[in-house]
Parts: C-alpha cells; sequence; structure tokens
C-alpha cells in the first residue's frame, strides 16, 4: 500500500516537474517555438515519457492553464469570505486578484498575456477558467442585487473590472524599468477608482 503512494507520488511530482519547465518555457520563447522534445530535454527525459502524461503540446498548455485558474478561483473564493458586505467582499476579491498574478507572475504571463492558441468557446464554458471569472461576476451580482451599482448589467461591470484588474496586474509584471509609484499605492489607487466608478 505504501509502495503504491510513494509511486504515484513520484508520477505526481514528475507531471509538476513538466509542468513548470514548459510553463517556463512558454514565457520566455512563446508557446510556438517550444517543442515537447525541448521541454524533454530541460528536465532530461525522453519525450515518451511526456506523452504518458499529455496528449500534446497543446494538452500541456491547457492543463497549465486549467491549474492556474484553478488556483486562482480558490484564493479569490477564500480571502471574499473575510466580509459580508457585498462591496467590501468584490473588493477584497479584485485586491486578492492582483496579489495572485503578482505573487505567480509566469503563471499569469503565460494565461493571461502571452499570444495562445485560439479556444473555442465551448472551450472556456467548461474551464476553470469561466469558474474563476464567474466567482468576480457571482460578487457583482451580488452588490447588483443589493442596488449598490449605478449600472445593474452584470456582465458589462464584470468585464469592466476584470479589464483594470488586469491592466494593473500585467503593467507591474511585464514593465519592471517603468518609474511606478509604489505598488501597494498604485494598487490601492486602481482598486477605489475601480470600486467607486461603478458603486452608486
Amino acid at each position: 500500500m505504501a509502495k503504491k503512494a510513494k509511486s504515484k507520488e513520484a508520477k505526481d511530482d514528475l507531471k509538476q516537474e513538466i509542468m513548470d519547465a514548459a510553463r517556463e518555457m512558454f514565457v520566455s520563447e512563446g508557446f510556438e517555438r517550444v517543442s515537447m522534445r525541448r521541454i524533454a530535454e530541460k528536465i532530461n527525459y525522453s519525450p515518451t515519457t511526456i506523452y504518458l502524461y499529455f496528449d500534446d503540446k497543446a494538452d500541456l498548455l491547457r492543463q497549465i492553464c486549467e491549474r492556474t485558474f484553478r488556483q486562482l478561483e480558490l484564493s479569490v473564493k477564500s480571502i471574499s469570505k473575510s466580509s459580508k458586505d457585498p462591496v467590501e467582499k468584490l473588493r477584497l476579491g479584485i485586491n486578492e486578484y492582483i496579489n495572485f498574478g503578482l505573487a505567480h507572475p509566469d503563471e499569469y504571463d503565460l494565461v493571461f498575456i502571452s499570444p495562445l492558441p485560439l479556444s473555442k468557446e465551448e472551450d472556456f464554458q467548461l474551464s476553470n477558467g469561466k469558474e474563476a471569472f464567474d466567482t468576480l461576476r457571482s460578487a457583482v451580482s451580488e452588490c447588483a442585487e443589493a442596488c449598490l451599482l449605478k449600472n445593474r448589467e452584470v456582465e458589462t461591470v464584470s468585464q469592466t473590472l476584470w479589464a483594470g484588474m488586469h491592466g494593473v496586474t500585467s503593467l507591474l509584471i511585464k514593465h519592471k524599468g517603468f518609474p511606478f509609484i509604489r505598488p501597494e499605492t498604485l494598487i490601492k489607487s486602481v482598486v477605489e477608482t475601480l470600486i467607486e466608478g461603478i458603486r452608486k
């Protein structure tokens, strides 16, 4: 019994090693330039080994994205439980989204910034990406139901907030040479501007 558990742990570790190496290469070189063979070479395994865990390069990318979306969803949901006030929950969720991106810059870059192969809308509907976005949409919906928003069009408000959240996160990740004010001050200003812009 103990042997099986160890074997599973070793397989999980190897799968994570493959995903970590692929993520790093996708971010630094671009998805199209990276081959499964080169990923295998980076971790000193044969390409055949990688195919035991992933169908192809697209599947490897999909699983990296799904894991990142899931981590983001759980992180935002967890912090949002800190308050019962709808607007404060939304504020906390926005802050956590930005903090998650800054704490995981490679993952954020790959999933939200780097050009990726186009996926079909139905793929998004079945993904953890939809679940992560639904967390934001749910918080906005709660504010709308409490009549706390200027605009009660939940989808419009949700996408507007995401555009703002993504903007400051990606700027802080990709433009480190820009003379930003203190990141904490900038983030607070952006979040408060977003909240005040939608609140009644």
